[in-house]
């Protein structure tokens, strides 16, 4: 029995039935059976579940970043790349130990103003290397943007961890894809070794960055080139 209702006691339970229900079936009122309340209660709290999600999402986001921040020298003289690196590989490991984190992060609003601290000394850290704050906010965004679209991907195979759909089975699918001798050999590309896939897109967005935005690059050119 929950004596104290509050809103982080139903963030922090609706995070731990996440893995149990999936994005689809975590529902205020499931969140208020497990609490031992009465659904409107936690309507006090959220207005439904977007709300909800956005809370999460937050929450999620700001604990991501001051354990990334949480050295006492950070950035110290890091160079842009890996603080960027480092900042999305933590991103992508905290998404991959929720069901559907991804899902949930996809769409929403940040709440308060507490995430915007980390946010901000990470933009910081990027104008202080030589960035603009409008290319320091374009590059925060695309390598976020990179992260978030992997790992929804990478949980529609694994759902969690260790945990994969069966209909993604790769050798099934080269035998149903024969005739596509093409399509059939990128399977294991694409619904395997997702370590891997991640840190290759990773280097190509980071690589991108550089040539378009960091310090230095060309950042202006005709409008339908590349």
């Amino acid at each position: 029995m929950v004596t104290r209702l509050d809103r982080l006691t139903v963030v922090e339970t609706a995070l731990r039935l996440l893995n149990e229900t999936g994005l689809e079936g975590l529902t205020l009122r499931r969140i208020a059976t497990e609490l031992d309340v009465k659904a409107p209660a936690l309507y006090w709290h959220f207005a439904g579940k977007q709300a909800l999600l956005d809370e999460m999402a937050t929450r999620i986001f700001q604990g991501i970043m001051d354990a990334v921040q949480s050295a006492d020298d950070w950035p110290g003289s890091a160079r842009w790349q890996d603080l960027l690196a480092e900042a999305m590989r933590a991103l992508r490991g905290t998404l991959l130990s929720y069901r559907d984190g991804a899902k949930v992060f996809s769409g929403t609003r940040y709440t308060g103003t507490e995430y915007a601290g980390p946010l901000d000394r990470m933009l910081g850290a990027l104008v202080e290397r030589g960035f603009t704050v409008r290319t320091a906010g374009r590059a925060w965004f695309t390598a976020y943007a990179y992260t978030i679209g992997f790992v929804i991907e990478e949980q529609a195979v694994m759902p969690l961890p260790g945990e994969r759909d069966p209909f993604y089975d790769i050798g099934e699918r080269a035998a149903r894809l024969a005739d596509y001798p093409y399509v059939a050999a990128v399977g294991t590309e694409l619904f395997d070794d997702y370590d891997s896939g991640y840190e290759a897109g990773l280097a190509v967005t980071i690589a991108g960055i550089e040539a378009r935005l960091a310090p230095g690059a060309v950042t202006e050119r005709p409008t339908g080139t590349v």
